[in-house]
């Protein structure tokens, strides 16, 4: 099983503003250095929440795309890439290209995006999002796997084709990941995704109920399990470490010392569970250690 870290980029619990390129770049190189198979990014825009000022968080694909050249070996991904915010030709162009400039890491996470004001404060449409999703994967996904389609739908149109078009060394396609849970999201991850994404669990215990749906899903359209890889986001705490947020003792996450962390990623590990995706508290260089050594345990 792979087992990932989520590079903080938005809120700072500890200082209340935001983390900055520094800060980010330094947990990517020290999550390679620790052995992590891969980074993740989240891909949102600005949050606003009742009652609360607004918070940052820096755009996800400049940022991965940085990280692509601060980075030597591990997978870049997204938790997830929000379709609404790109179009969907763009997006896939986009993504052939930081796939050459990584040689080859990137896993192209997609989802329908869920914070409503974000799409109303950059003006992008929260209407029909699944009806939206399902006909920009119809235009992604071709332009990834075959790079060219044509599409003509109620919300998008494409005639195009990716060139250059970069093949990687091993001939393999840029897996697509897709995160979703409702009966319309489980059709089309069935239908098109590589990889499945659910997020964001503590203990093992929490993924049967998520993934049973799925399996069923599946198996009504014909499709072998073992042809989709499960990936699973899971919240992991350190309470009492500087840093920690002041709920990092409560919540659904895997917690405690290197060798409880350890077992809990080996549960994940005997459940079958292709990618571990893991989003710290605290967001901190001294974490990524921690877990790390529970990694080198675990494995």
């Amino acid at each position: 099983m792979k087992v990932g870290v989520v590079i903080p980029m938005g809120p700072d619990d500890g200082s209340g503003g935001t983390f900055g390129w520094p800060h980010i770049r330094q947990m990517a190189e020290a999550a390679e250095a620790a052995g992590f198979d891969s980074i993740w990014v989240y891909d949102h825009l600005i949050f606003r929440f009742p009652d609360a000022p607004a918070q940052g968080i820096h755009e996800a694909w400049t940022t991965l795309t940085a990280l692509a050249v601060a980075t030597h070996r591990v997978e870049l991904g997204a938790v997830v890439f929000a379709m609404p915010f790109r179009n969907p030709a763009l997006l896939a162009k986009m993504a052939t290209t930081l796939d050459e400039i990584s040689d080859g890491r990137l896993i192209l996470g997609v989802g329908c995006g869920w914070h409503e004001p974000e799409f109303d404060a950059f003006g992008f449409p929260f209407d029909h999002r699944v009806g939206r999703f399902e006909e920009a994967l119809k235009v992604m996904v071709p332009l990834v796997r075959d790079g060219r389609v044509t599409f003509h739908g109620q919300w998008h149109q494409a005639d195009v084709e990716i060139i250059p078009r970069w093949q990687r060394p091993d001939g393999g396609n840029i897996p697509i990941l897709i995160a979703g849970k409702r009966p319309r999201m489980r059709q089309l991850v069935a239908e098109y995704a590589d990889a499945w994404n659910t997020a964001w669990l503590g203990t093992v215990d929490e993924l049967a109920p998520r993934l049973a749906p799925l399996l069923e899903t599946m198996a009504e359209i014909g499709r072998d399990p073992a042809s989709l890889e499960i990936t699973v986001g899971v919240n992991v705490s350190a309470p009492g470490m500087p840093g920690a947020s002041p709920d990092a003792a409560s919540g659904s996450a895997l917690r405690g010392s290197a060798g409880e962390l350890a077992a809990g990623i080996r549960g994940y590990a005997d459940a079958g569970v292709g990618h571990l995706i893991c989003a710290l508290d605290p967001g901190t260089p001294e974490m990524v250690e921690l877990l790390g050594r529970a990694l080198s345990m675990a494995r």
